[in-house]
Formats: structure tokens, sequence, C-alpha cells
């Protein structure tokens, strides 16, 4: 017997190699980079972080609009002045405001529910609902195209104030079949006046006469006594004009003794406790401390209105309502004491922490904007592309070991198969196998960086048909 371990590697066959094999060796292709392995690579790092990116893109706010429309109040009222401060706020971040004289809450309600509705921003005595009733409004009212108005949070109290004629009252059940001036249709004053004087059995069309006067209109009424009470609130009674009327004989300041039974039937009141001597300390007016009521007035928006114009309308309204007066602490307004609609979850948010965002703390308005939406465009690309390029080296070698390994994984099941009972027809069917191996190895583009071991790889196979010849020599 041959020794086929000391043999030439030409004598340990009785065939010759295959011509073809042959030729192709002369064509082993051995490149820099297998560019198929590393487009195999890299198209998944790219797929995902594209994937990523467009996630983000659709969910990142765009830049915020320019301008804002706002419903505000008659002219010269508080809220038409409020309006104008906050346009001159807003106009310093490059905001422009435009301002749409109403009649009042009702009619700032009906504008921001209206379908289409260009109004963005709107003025609301808490309690009023878009029908002009009072009551709590149900969290999922929506304006015309889906979109649900929500509160950016209490601004100032706005205080009922009802004179009247006659003995002192302790409940407006007395003003039964008296004449009472209401306010204007569409008002707030007039929606809450029908919502107190209904809670105490006193409805239109009964033997109390209820008349719409208003403001000035109403107080000349009472005092030339063509009405016996009248119900004011916000710009009907600025302090001026409460000091006049309690400085005229026989006319009086309803005090609310019941104002806790009150709040508890319509949570969107709150007592207003008003301590003698306030209004004229000379005077010592009121003579005793007394109790009024009053709504909280809302800055109501849409739920889509830009997170940032959010942040800046409630810091603007720090600057208009924040000072101290009569009926509230400094600092006390804006909160989120009172919300007939829910409360914006970006109010809610710069409620809570009190602050705005680092970018927008430290950097003009309209440049955090921009800086924002680029951070957010690339978190993907640092948390997904650049860690997968990081790793692209070893993920490239991965890929062409792992082809290598699976050559060897077919040699490895080809020798076991030979190890059996081999028929002249079955060898040959292994040496075409074995064949074909070699021959994809060389046919195969490789980088150079793998070359030895594509050589190692030839060496066994040249090994396995250097036993397959072995054995049928033996």
């Amino acid at each position: 017997m041959v020794d086929c371990a000391r043999m030439p590697p030409e004598e340990h066959s009785n065939e010759s190699p295959a011509p073809e094999a042959t030729r192709s060796s002369a064509a082993l292709k051995v490149t820099t980079v297998s560019w198929s392995d590393l487009a195999h690579t890299l198209l998944p790092i790219l797929l995902l972080s594209a994937a990523a990116i467009w996630l983000t893109l659709h969910f990142v706010q765009p830049a915020p609009p320019h301008s804002l429309t706002m419903s505000a109040g008659p002219p010269g009222s508080t809220f038409e002045l409020a309006a104008q401060r906050f346009r001159a706020i807003l106009a310093r971040n490059g905001i422009r405001l435009q301002i749409l004289p109403s009649e009042g809450s009702a009619q700032n309600l009906e504008r921001i529910n209206q379908p289409g509705s260009r109004v963005d921003i709107a003025l609301v005595q808490s309690g009023t609902r878009v029908h002009g009733g009072l009551g709590a409004a149900p969290a999922d009212d929506q304006d015309g195209d889906g979109h649900q108005v929500v509160s950016l949070g209490s601004m100032f109290y706005q205080p009922l104030t009802i004179f009247y004629r006659g003995p002192r009252l302790q409940r407006l059940s007395q003003l039964r079949g008296e004449r009472i001036a209401i306010g204007e249709a569409g008002s707030g004053t007039r929606t809450l006046a029908l919502a107190l004087l209904k809670a105490n059995g006193i409805v239109p069309g009964g033997r109390t006469r209820l008349v719409d006067l208003e403001g000035s209109a109403a107080r000349d009424a009472l005092l030339s006594g063509k009405v016996n009470a009248i119900f004011l609130t916000g710009d009907s009674t600025p302090p001026a004009v409460i000091i006049k009327m309690l400085h005229t004989p026989g006319i009086r300041l309803f005090d609310f003794i019941q104002a806790a039974a009150y709040v508890r039937r319509f949570p969107y009141l709150h007592e207003l406790h008003i301590p003698a001597g306030a209004f004229d300390l000379g005077e010592n007016l009121p003579h005793r401390p007394i109790v009024l009521l009053g709504p909280a007035v809302e800055l109501l928006a849409h739920e889509n209105l830009h997170p940032a114009l959010c942040d800046l309308l409630i810091q603007a309204a720090q600057q208009v309502y924040g000072r101290a007066t009569l009926l509230h602490a400094a600092h006390e307004f804006p909160n989120t004491a009172t919300y007939t609609y829910s409360l914006d979850s970006e109010a809610a948010r710069f409620y809570k922490t009190g602050d705005q965002s680092f970018t927008y703390r430290y950097l003009p308005f309209w440049v955090a904007s921009f800086v924002n939406r680029v951070i957010l465009v690339l978190l993907p690309i640092i948390v997904v592309l650049i860690p997968g390029l990081r790793y692209l080296p070893q993920l490239y070698g991965w890929r062409v070991n792992s082809r290598i390994h699976r050559r060897y994984g077919e040699l490895m099941a080809l020798e076991r198969e030979s190890l059996g009972p081999l028929t002249p027809q079955r060898r040959a069917a292994l040496l075409d196998r074995l064949h074909e191996i070699e021959r994809a190895v060389i046919l195969r583009k490789m980088p150079g960086s793998h070359a030895e071991q594509i050589y190692q790889l030839r060496e066994h196979i040249q090994f396995v048909r250097n036993n397959l010849a072995h054995v049928h020599s033996s």
C-alpha cells in the first residue's frame, strides 16, 4: 500500500484535478472589499435609521405659527384690555395676535367651537356653555374640526355684585316679584344671573320681571327706581363704581351669607371675601366684611395648539394677571384651581414644573423652536445610525466569516458521508459535490483580508479529496 501522507498532492489521487477548477483557480476573485457583503451589512442599518428618522418626523411638531387669533370682549372691557397686553407680549416673541371684539364669554365660546373656526384662543367665564347656559361643560366638547377645546388655566376672578334697594336681604329668593336687571343677552352676567335666580325659584316668565339691562344703564335704572335690583360683573363694577353705589343712600350690596352652599352647587364659583373698609377706608365701606361670589375666567384654546405657544401664552398670562388685586394675592393667577374644560396636557406640565424647556429658557423663541426640532431629528441618527456604523466592520467581518464557516459545514458533512461504504458511483458523486464547493469558493468575490482563510479552506478541500482518493485506492 502506498503511504498517501508522503505523496505529493498530485499523486494522492488517481484522477487529475478537474480542468474547470484548474482554470477557475486563476480566476480567484480577491478584492479589497466585498461590496456585496458590505451592501448586505450596511443596508439593514440604513433602513433601520431611515425608519427611525421617519417615525421621529411623523411625530415631531412643526414650527409654531407666526400668528394667532383671539376672541376678546367689548371695546374698552377688561377682556379687550387683557388681549391688548397679550398682543404686546407675544409681539416681542415674533407672534402676531389678531383681536376680535365680542359681546363677551358666550360669544367667545361660540366662536372657538364653530366649525372651521379661525379663533385660536378665547377668554371665557368658567361654567359658560356653548348653548348660552351655565354649568359644568363636558370634557369631550369639540369644535367643528373634531379638535377638543381645552383650558390653559384660570386667569382671574370676575366677581358678581348685586345692588338692591330696600331692607337688608339674606337670600336671593327674597327678590321674587321684583324688577331685576340681569344683563344683556349673550353676556356672562346674564347667564350667571339666570342660573343663580333659578336655584332660588325665580325663572323667566314668572311674576318677577327680568330686564335686559347692564352696566351704566342698569345702574341708572336702579338709581331712578325703574328696577329694584341689578346684577353686575367685571367691567360693569370697577372699584370706583362700587364706591359710588355704596355712598348712595338706600342702595345696598348683597352679602352672600350662603356662599358655601352656592359654591357646593356651582363648582365654577368661588367665595370672594371682602374685608371691612376695602373700598373706602375713610368711610369704612363696606361697614362689615362681606362675601361675594364670582367665577374664574379661563383662557381656552384648541387641543392642537402648538406646545411652544402654550408655554408662551401662560408666561404672558403671568405678566398680565400676576399682580395683586383686591380679590387675589400676587402670583395667585394664572392657576388650575378651576377649569370647566379639560386642562391642556402641555399647560398641566407647565404648571407642574413651573418652567419652560432648557432651549426656550436660554434662547430666543424662534431659535429655540428650530433647535428643538433639529434635536429630535438628530436623535435617531445618534441612537441608531452612528452606533450601527461604529460596529459595521465587526458586522462585515462576521458576514464574510459566516460564509466561509458555512462552506466548512458542507465540507464536514461530505467527509462524514465518505466514512461509510462507497461505491464508485457514490464516490464520484461526492467528488462532484466537493468540486462544486471548491468552485463556489473560488468564484465568490472575497476581500483580501480573508485570503488566508480562503486558501486554508482550499487546502482542507484538497485534504478531503485526497482522503476520498485514499479510500478508493485502499
